[in-house]
C-alpha cells in the first residue's frame, strides 16, 4: 500500500502471541526510558530520542546509567568500524530495534549504509511509525533521502530508499525474510546484523535458526549481540526472578551461563559464522577512553563501585563475522 509519510494510514492488528509477548515488549519500554534518562543528564548526545520516548520522573541509579553508556558506546564503535571497513557500501539489519535512533545518528555523521532496516514486534513498530509521522525531526531525513514520490507504508511497515521499518516476529524466519525482501533487502551487500537483549528472549533453537539464516543469507556479514551473561550465580538468578515477576521469561537463559558458553552458541560458529569474540561489559568499561570515563563519572556520584561491577559482569558484547576477507571484517574488534 502506497501512502504519504505525512498522511499514512495505520491499521490495528493483533496475533495469538501478542499477550504471551507482552512482558518482552515491556523490556523495550524499560530500555528506552533508561536511555532517555541517561541522555537527559548528559551521558551522551541524542537529539532524537526525546521524540520517541517519554522522560521518566523516576531518577535512574548511576550504575544503570553508566551501564547504558557502555552498551551504547560498545555497539556504536563496532557498528562504525563495520561501516568504515565497507565504506558504507553495505546494509544494516537492527533486530528488535525498539525506539533505537541509530539511523538518524548515523545520517548526522555521514555514515549511513546503503539501507538501514529495523525489525520489531508489529505493536512496537506501529508506535514508532506514529512518532515518525508526527515529528518532522524524524520524518524529514527519511523524506530527504527518498527518491520516489510516495513511500510504501501501512500500519506495521514503512519502506523508503534508505530506511525501512518492519513489523515481524523474529521467530518466524519465512515471514521475516519475505518482508525484508519486499523492502529490497540485498543478499549481495555486506550486512551487519545487530541484536541487543533480543536472542535471550528466544529459545536456543529459535535463536540458532535466526543465526543460521543470517549466516546462510549473506556472503559477507557481521553479527553484534549484546545480552546477559554469567546468569548461573545468585545475582543472575535475582535478575531472572525479577523479570519472571513481570511475566517476562528469559527463554534462552541456559545459553547465557558464561562468556565461553556465549561464543560457541551465538552468533556464532556452529551457526555458520567463522570467527567470534566476546567480552563482558566490565572489561569493555575498562577499555573506554579515559577522558570519557572521567566525564561520565563526574556527572553523578556512585556510592559503591561494586554495584557497577556486579551489574556489568552480567552483560556482554559478542561479535562474529563470516566472509568479507577482502574488507578485513575479521580485524574488527573492540
Amino acid at each position: 500500500m502506497a501512502a504519504s509519510l505525512r498522511r499514512p494510514s495505520f491499521t490495528a492488528c493483533s496475533s495469538p502471541t501478542d499477550t504471551d509477548d507482552e512482558g518482552v515488549r515491556g523490556t523495550c519500554e524499560d530500555a528506552s526510558i533508561c536511555k532517555r534518562f541517561a541522555v537527559s543528564i548528559g551521558y551522551w548526545q541524542d537529539p532524537y530520542i526525546q521524540h520517541l520516548v517519554r522522560l521518566s520522573k523516576e531518577r535512574k541509579a548511576p550504575e544503570i546509567n553508566r551501564g547504558y553508556f557502555a552498551r551504547v558506546h560498545g555497539v556504536s564503535q563496532l557498528t562504525k568500524a563495520f561501516l568504515r571497513k565497507t565504506e558504507c557500501n553495505c546494509q544494516i539489519l537492527n533486530l528488535g530495534a525498539g525506539m533505537d535512533t541509530t539511523f538518524w545518528m548515523l545520517k548526522d555523521e555521514d555514515l549511513l549504509p546503503r539501507k538501514y532496516f529495523e525489525i520489531d514486534f508489529p505493536m512496537i513498530v506501529t508506535r514508532k511509525l506514529h512518532s515518525i509521522k508526527l515529528k518532522p525531526l524524524l520524518s524529514k531525513p527519511i523524506l530527504d533521502l527518498h527518491s520516489e514520490d510516495t513511500l510504501q507504508m501501512d500500519g506495521h511497515m514503512l519502506d523508503s530508499t534508505r530506511y525501512a521499518i518492519i513489523g515481524a516476529d523474529l521467530r518466524d524466519i519465512a515471514d521475516l525474510e519475505e518482508k525484508l525482501k519486499k523492502c529490497n533487502m540485498s543478499t549481495q551487500l555486506p550486512t551487519l546484523l545487530i541484536a541487543e537483549c533480543v536472542l535471550v528472549y528466544m529459545t536456543p533453537e529459535q535463536s540458532a535458526n535466526l543465526l543460521k539464516w543470517a549466516a546462510n543469507s549473506f556472503e559477507a556479514a557481521m553479527f553484534i549481540n549484546y545480552e546477559q551473561v554469567n546468569m548461573g550465580d545468585r545475582f543472575g538468578q535475582i535478575m531472572i526472578e525479577n523479570l519472571r515477576r513481570r511475566q517476562c521469561d528469559l527463554a534462552g537463559v541456559e545459553t547465557c551461563k558464561s562468556l565461553e558458553s556465549q561464543k560457541p552458541r551465538r552468533p556464532l560458529v556452529p551457526c555458520g559464522w567463522e570467527s567470534a569474540s566476546a567480552i563482558d561489559m566490565m572489561e569493555l568499561y575498562s577499555r573506554l577512553p579515559r577522558a570519557e570515563v572521567i566525564r561520565i563519572e563526574s556527572l553523578e556520584f556512585l556510592d559503591e563501585m561494586e554495584l557497577l561491577e556486579q551489574l556489568m559482569q552480567h552483560y556482554c558484547l559478542c561479535w562474529a563475522t563470516k566472509g568479507g576477507s577482502e574488507l578485513g571484517l575479521k580485524e574488527i574488534t573492540y
